[in-house]
């Protein structure tokens, strides 16, 4: 018996819930980055991030590439970047009253990218 889909987008938007994903998203949503400019970006430490990196890659949001002693991160799919900015489109529409979060959408969302 297969799952049904609605377990599945929960089991997904489970995987989106966490801050420090979501800031990895972003930042991959940018371009490839190693896991030292990361660790630099997210200021979290080497053994968390890991573990977030980790969730992302059993979701199949991330692929990770080796280049010597260096590890590079990438999106596997254009469609996390477009879900990101949906989701900062929902939360810009939300009532006023909420303007730390407002605030917060403008200094962490993530690029367009151009065709």
């Amino acid at each position: 018996m297969s799952t049904p889909l609605h377990r599945l987008k929960a089991e997904f938007f489970k995987t989106l819930g966490h801050p420090v994903r979501i800031r990895v998203l972003e930042l991959l949503s940018e371009r490839e980055h190693g896991v030292a400019e990361m660790l630099r970006d997210t200021g979290v430490e080497p053994a968390y991030l890991s573990q977030q990196l980790a969730v992302l890659r059993r979701a199949s949001m991330v692929v990770a590439r080796r280049e010597g002693t260096a590890v590079y991160y990438a999106l596997t799919s254009h469609q996390v970047t477009e879900l990101l900015l949906i989701a900062r489109s929902i939360l810009a529409g939300v009532p006023a009253g909420q303007a730390d979060m407002q605030s917060g959408l403008r200094t962490v969302a993530p690029r367009e990218k151009t065709p």
